[in-house]
């Protein structure tokens, strides 16, 4: 067992998006991920590692050094670090009896730097998500980052309940119809998800830009979806997409839909912040550059206005804990992905005393 048994508020035995590939193609990177200060670099096989950003001999942060012949080099005073946590080299020392440094599992899959906080003894490849949309011709992505300031699940609360684009997003994606829709939610062991249908609307500005790079017309009235699917240990996928009207709508043929999968991976960094990793896998289009573009641009200034509302939401719980939220029942697709959240937290916390004892 390689943590401690304390109660932090996300699942540690699990995979989460640490960063970008391009992030640490010529450099170290530090960052922080659900509670730990970590350092990611390439190793010798160009195959990516994370260490925790502490070096053994005099505890600077080895995020502020370099990557030499795959090894880490502290900035501070020259110890080399290898991929496994053991110290390799020092010009005129020995360092190779040094205890070794904790080392976590990482790998690189669909276009991410993922790795797993947790038990490393515990990790394995196949508890990662398959993401189709990710290794497939007939999809194409476009994604950022964002560092946010404020607690990882009020995050997923905002992508479960899609009322706020009403008001959020105005200028965007949001219509009044988001608010008369009803929404459905239910859950299984595996997922939470909530859904809602548009019948007969016309298209926000988001999509009659989405309409025109499908080839179809922006002025259309439009049948339109959303459907948010949440999995452990914090990522929801949303299907969104408009069709032609009468056309099928969610089961509609491709030639008349604009059709996409909103990507959100969300690792928490501590308790008040978080990693935002936003992008949109699309099925149309996909050999256009420039709406990739476009629609990175239109998430980067949608996404920016749920920041701000976020972080002035956290300020708002802190200098009020004593005040209790209340509930509706748009609230529900937050609601039980919380409740899956606590109790894989629940049986992780169980494992470790058992092992305790």
């Amino acid at each position: 067992m390689t943590r401690p048994a304390t109660l932090a508020p996300w699942p540690r035995d699990a995979w989460y998006v640490a960063c970008m590939p391009e992030e640490i193609d010529d450099k170290p990177l530090g960052r922080k991920i659900c509670g730990e200060a970590m350092v990611f670099f390439r190793g010798p096989d160009g195959k990516p590692a994370a260490l925790e950003d502490f070096c053994p001999h005099r505890g600077a942060p080895l995020s502020l050094g370099f990557v030499r012949e795959g090894k880490l080099v502290c900035g501070y005073h020259g110890l080399a670090m290898g991929c496994s946590g053991r110290a390799e080299d020092m010009p005129g020392q020995r360092v190779k009896g040094f205890p070794p440094s904790r080392a976590f599992p990482v790998i690189e899959r669909y276009g991410f730097v993922w790795v797993w906080p947790g038990d490393a003894e515990r990790a394995t490849p196949d508890a990662l998500h398959h993401l189709e949309w990710a290794e497939s011709d007939e999809w194409a992505y476009g994604g950022g980052r964002f560092h946010i300031a404020c607690d990882y699940r009020l995050m997923i609360d905002n992508l479960m309940d899609l009322t706020h684009e009403t008001y959020v997003h105005a200028s965007s994606i949001g219509q009044k119809e988001i608010d008369e829709a009803p929404v459905k939610t239910h859950a299984d062991d595996h997922e939470v998800v909530t859904s809602r249908f548009m019948e007969k609307v016309s298209a926000p500005p988001f999509w009659q830009m989405a309409l025109r790079s499908a080839d179809l017309p922006e002025d259309a009235t439009v049948d339109r979806w959303q459907i948010c699917r949440f999995s452990l240990p914090s990522h929801v996928m949303i299907e969104v997409g408009v069709a032609l009207e009468g056309q099928g709508g969610y089961d509609a043929a491709d030639a008349v839909k604009a059709s996409s999968i909103v990507v959100d991976f969300i690792t928490p960094e501590t308790e008040t912040s978080h990693h935002y990793f936003w992008g949109m896998a699309r099925r149309f289009a996909v050999d256009d550059a420039g709406v990739t573009d476009s629609i990175r641009e239109g998430q980067h200034r949608i996404f920016s206005e749920d920041l701000e509302m976020l972080e002035r939401q956290q300020e708002n719980l802190l200098r009020h804990p004593e005040r209790r939220l209340l509930k509706l029942n748009i609230d529900a697709g937050g609601v039980r992905s919380r409740m899956m959240i606590d109790r894989a937290i629940a049986a992780e916390t169980e494992t470790v005393m058992e092992a305790a004892e």
